[in-house]
């Protein structure tokens, strides 16, 4: 007679592999979003803004001119308005920005510019004439500038960059009044 021996194969626990897997997977995506961040720069408090193209809404350019670099604004104090036809809190804001735009235009050492959050010419449209709307607006449609302002929350949000083309302050939310605008933008001149 001859002895068999039987070997039994002990495999890796189950609640071993998925642990496993999973922190594969989440170092995975860690990497993934960091190479994604690296590749679309994104603005940050106290740092340079990266450069992007504006292509304005026709009607709503700035000194006539229907696109250009954000660079090209350096000198300037920046203040961007992130909105949308369809976001409520984004009408609230509306005549106060345009106030404001108002009171600071003919100075020449600030300029506001509408980044209409991806809406339709229709939309941004009827919102830029109900609320009367004159200073320079784009659209973004794919959210290039919104991304890489790293628009936080959703709409409305506010970018002000100071004359360096570094970004300052940054508003979630709609302003609710002319001084408060002039009292971010104030802080940075």
């Amino acid at each position: 007679m001859t002895e068999e021996t039987t070997n039994i194969k002990r495999g890796v626990p189950v609640w071993a592999q998925v642990t496993i897997w999973t922190f594969l997977v989440g170092l995975l995506a860690l990497v993934g979003f960091g190479l994604n961040r690296a590749r679309n720069p994104m603005a940050e408090i106290g740092e340079p803004v990266p450069d992007f193209d504006i292509v304005y809404y026709e009607g709503y350019e700035y000194k006539d001119k229907t696109q250009m670099k954000l660079s090209d604004l350096q000198g300037k104090v920046v203040v961007i308005n992130i909105w949308a036809s369809w976001c409520k809190p984004c009408e609230q804001e509306a005549a106060e920005l345009e106030e404001a735009w108002q009171f600071y235009k003919d100075a020449d050492d600030v300029v506001f510019i509408g980044v209409d959050y991806v809406d339709t010419p229709a939309g941004a449209n009827e919102y830029l004439t109900k609320f009367n709307i004159t200073f320079p607006n784009a659209p973004d449609l794919q959210s290039t500038i919104s991304s890489i302002l790293n628009r936080q929350m959703g709409v409305p949000e506010t970018y002000i960059i100071d004359r360096e083309g570094v970004l300052r302050h940054v508003k979630i939310g709609p302003f609710v009044s002319v001084d408060e605008i002039k009292s971010a933008i104030q802080s940075i001149e």
